[in-house]
């Protein structure tokens, strides 16, 4: 039995779709028969910064008191620096902004995302972070021996990925928010032709359900089963997998393992052949160009995310969370010559993919957001920074209330109330208040958050307000 498991885990992942026992009769039974349904369209686009992006740099308070406090923390004017000269940050206006407001810059690498800011399209979100409830420094200096929760792991990569991924908390759980969105969701998509999830960067926590599975595809389209084809030797070919995986499937003396595998396998075939031939008439976008540009990694997988949007009546689509993602956060070293670069890519990448979807009138539709593993100390360790806590992130689209900076954005100093070292920030915005938000204006009901976002109730404010 061991054998078997291990074997259907590897196809599973061979067929590019994780967690496949989340395929049950209910889902299968849910996806035909179109219960319910919505009348309009939308995606989140959860782009993802792997590594602990250094997201202070990223969006800098440039009022005298509070640049000159960054600059100190960061080490500004010595060999050690990492602050960013006021004088190269780009500065940008709040909405509503009155005499006396703090003001701000973004990292001058960030001219696309400072671009949306100023047009309203783009928000930033700031010092969020996984909490289980509001934490001061003294809960958290004493938590060991009062028990006042906190995410477990702090600091850690892998944990803290899971945490933005899950919002679990220090409870066990299978499923990340995207996935119990698409959960929760599941009667009322039935009609699609595509699952509610779709990575273009891999397996991820973040989209795995209980009862519905993730796709998994290429940055640039579904991945195509070597040896199949549409004439000749490989339709033969093609076919005969066909046959003996309906068999499989239908069979009632396979195991249950063998049978979920076939179901793997078939779906991926059937998602593979949708997929791409959809895009195979998709629009080329001038923002996104098929050629003539050199694009990004990042910015070639929002192209394909922009054109599977294109084609979404085509497949039926109604609701669709994307995952992309980027990597090379985690600067230890090098952070002022290679942090722009990436930087660079996230702000002309963003930029772009709005262009792409005003190009088609979808803009309003589709709301794109970053998430982080964590930020990074505020003190430099000599050529860059290490792991933290809270930090900013960022919400793209048509239906954000743009413009504006959400939550509280802290004093960056040493020392400073939230610092609890190095300046690691605790945050003051819980990562289940920011998916709490995107979910709602998803369409994820209200009375349906608190299996989203599990810590939720935990705060006094369960919308953030920067979506329309």
């Amino acid at each position: 039995m061991l054998t078997q498991r291990r074997q259907f885990l590897r196809a599973a992942a061979a067929g590019g779709v994780a967690y496949a026992f989340g395929r049950t009769a209910g889902t299968i039974q849910a996806q035909m028969s179109a219960v319910g349904g919505f009348p309009d369209y939308k995606a989140l686009v959860c782009l993802f910064l792997f590594g602990g992006n250094d997201s202070w740099n990223m969006f800098v308070p440039t009022s005298t008191a509070e640049f000159n406090a960054y600059y100190k923390a960061r080490s500004g004017g010595t060999a050690a620096s990492i602050a960013i000269e006021k004088s190269a940050l780009l500065s940008v206006t709040q909405a509503g902004q009155v005499a006396g407001d703090p003001t701000y810059g973004f990292h001058p690498s960030l001219g696309g995302a400072r671009d949306l800011f100023a047009a309203g399209k783009l928000a930033v979100v700031a010092n969020v972070g996984p909490l289980v409830k509001p934490t001061t420094k003294a809960q958290y200096t004493t938590a060991s021996t009062t028990g006042h929760p906190l995410p477990p792991q702090l600091f850690s990569h892998n944990d803290q990925q899971d945490q933005w991924h899950s919002l679990r908390a220090k409870a066990v759980v299978r499923s990340g928010w995207a996935g119990r969105i698409a959960d929760v969701m599941n009667a009322q998509v039935g009609g699609q032709q595509l699952a509610v999830n779709l990575s273009l960067s891999g397996q991820t926590f973040f989209q795995a359900g209980d009862v519905v599975t993730p796709f998994v595809m290429g940055s640039t389209g579904a991945t195509t089963f070597t040896g199949f084809g549409t004439t000749g030797t490989a339709l033969g070919r093609r076919n005969a997998v066909q046959t003996v995986l309906s068999s499989a499937t239908g069979s009632s003396t396979n195991t249950m393992y063998e049978r979920a595998q076939a179901q793997v396998t078939q779906r991926a075939v059937q998602y593979a052949d949708r997929i791409n031939t959809a895009l195979a008439g998709s629009y080329n976008f001038a923002a996104l160009p098929n050629t003539g540009v050199a694009l990004s990694a990042l910015a070639t997988q929002l192209r394909t995310v922009a054109k599977m949007i294109a084609v979404r009546s085509q497949l039926s689509m109604t609701r669709q969370i994307f995952f992309v993602s980027i990597g090379g956060f985690d600067l230890h070293d090098n952070l002022n010559s290679q942090h722009p670069g990436l930087l660079s890519q996230i702000g002309d990448g963003v930029k772009s993919f709005y262009s792409a979807l005003a190009e088609i009138g979808m803009e309003q539709s589709v709301t794109l957001f970053t998430q982080s593993d964590f930020a990074r100390t505020l003190t430099s360790n000599g050529d860059g920074s290490d792991h933290a806590w809270g930090g900013v992130q960022f919400v793209a689209g048509g239906a954000v209330r743009g413009g504006r900076v959400y939550g509280q954005y802290p004093l960056i100093e040493i020392g400073a109330a939230q610092d609890v070292g190095a300046g690691r920030l605790i945050p003051t915005t819980s990562a289940d208040q920011y998916a709490a938000t995107l979910a709602n204006w998803f369409g994820v009901q209200d009375a349906d958050l608190a299996k989203i976002a599990p810590s939720l109730a935990n705060f006094s404010q369960r919308n953030l307000g920067f979506m329309v």
